[in-house]
């Protein structure tokens, strides 16, 4: 149980440079072990998940070396993994699951994946039906892990995405690299696009078409070794935002940000709520638009976010619905009904912990109904995270808007996507001002 920081007297003030991107760091590292050369990775996310892709490749014969940041990866081409001698532990990570499986349904073994007791819930026939229908062998126990792959011949699909998820679409792209044919994959919603960016820089023939929703895929390419350097991750700068937002006083600057168009969703959001942000421009960084976000207090107004807002802030729904607990109104999330199949059920989760502060919301069948005018009351001062990593960053935030001490269950879930985040807060609340 680790005690929360409570209402700062000052606000949040500083600057920090937040850790590297957890979708690229997975992606480049996957990518970096099927290219040709040594690929060299800067500013490599240290957390869980991206370790178990790591670990997983090393196991499927690709020499990586890891010392903190850095990462480098001894590429083995599309055709040159080996049969690991084990099964494959993917921890916690759906990215990991869904990409790798993607990679082995084209390789030539079997191999056995399975994970933790949440990955274990999570859904996988999504992934697995693609793929089979290019010729994979994937069999699920009940549609969940354990998974095994037999890895097969691929042949060229055309598909139209059932749901909106980049996991899913980069396991077809992964998979659709090793087919007969070229391959064309249909999105239902445009979502987070790293891994056709990667690609590219890799040197793959990835072509999208206008609309960004339709991908052409050109098979076997020789892939060429990079050398990144991996921006911050929004989705990790997305705590800071929010509190800088929500703590009256604060003011904080996050630097080489990652500002790429699929992962600004919450930026749209709080300037719609009549957040004060401003960004500029840096370049780019791994194929990816790059810049510092400045961010001060803000009085808040409420939104309605449906379905089409939702593939752009997927990961930081819990921010959002803490946004819309410290606005003035009622503010609607609907549409969000993937919440219900992550980590944790995040709709239920959610809703449970911030009732917990008092907090008017109302749990839907696909979001949340939310009215910010009510004064927040302590009820429960024990929160948990429910051993989800979001959901225990959250409530660390909400905790800054609470005079009375609050404690946190499993705060050790953190560390599946950001070690560090105490350390960091606690940087933004140290650099107290009188002003």
């Amino acid at each position: 149980m680790m005690n929360l920081q409570s209402q700062p007297r000052y606000g949040l003030h500083g600057t920090l440079n937040i850790p590297g991107d957890k979708s690229i760091s997975h992606r480049a590292l996957i990518i970096g072990a099927l290219s040709h050369g040594t690929t060299h990775l800067e500013h490599f996310l240290q957390a869980e998940d991206c370790l178990s892709t790591l670990s997983a490749l090393q196991a499927l014969g690709v020499p990586i070396t890891h010392e903190k940041e850095t990462v480098t990866i001894h590429g083995q081409g599309l055709t040159g993994l080996t049969a690991p001698k084990h099964t494959l532990n993917m921890g916690n990570s759906g990215t990991t699951t869904r990409l790798l499986t993607g990679v082995l349904a084209g390789q030539t073994f079997t191999t056995t994946l399975i994970g933790d007791s949440s990955l274990s819930q999570r859904p996988m026939e999504r992934v697995r039906h693609p793929l089979n229908q290019m010729g994979a062998h994937i069999n699920l126990t009940a549609g969940h892990l354990p998974m095994t792959i037999s890895g097969q011949n691929l042949r060229a699909i055309t598909y139209q995405m059932p749901v909106a998820s980049a996991q899913v679409k980069s396991a077809i792209i992964l998979g659709a690299l090793q087919a007969q044919g070229p391959s064309t994959i249909v999105e239902l919603l445009p979502t987070r696009d790293h891994t056709e960016r990667l690609l590219q820089i890799f040197g793959a023939d990835i072509q999208i078409a206008q609309d960004k929703r339709t991908i052409t895929i050109q098979p076997q390419p020789q892939l060429a070794a990079q050398d990144l350097i991996i921006p911050g991750d929004m989705s990790s700068a997305a705590f800071f935002i929010t509190a800088a937002s929500i703590v009256p006083n604060s003011h904080i600057k996050l630097t080489k940000i990652n500002l790429n168009p699929t992962r600004t969703g919450l930026l749209s959001v709080l300037k719609r709520m009549g957040g004060n942000i401003h960004l500029t421009a840096l370049g780019q960084m791994a194929g990816e638009p790059v810049g510092d976000i400045d961010v001060k207090a803000a009085t808040l107004k409420p939104i309605q976010l449906t379905a089409t807002d939702i593939p752009a802030i997927i990961d930081e729904l819990p921010l959002v619905a803490l946004l819309a607990a410290s606005a003035n109104g009622i503010s609607k999330i609907s549409g969000a009904s993937e919440l219900r199949v992550k980590e944790t059920d995040r709709i239920a989760c959610i809703t449970s912990e911030l009732q917990k502060l008092g907090i008017n919301i109302k749990e839907l069948p696909d979001g949340f109904l939310i009215d910010g005018r009510t004064a927040w009351s302590v009820r429960n001062q024990q929160l948990d995270s429910h051993k989800d990593h979001r959901i225990g960053m959250m409530l660390a935030i909400a905790a800054l808007k609470i005079a009375a001490p609050l404690k946190l269950n499993h705060a050790s879930a953190i560390n599946i996507s950001y070690p560090t985040f105490f350390q960091d807060l606690q940087e933004l609340l140290t650099k107290e001002t009188s002003s």
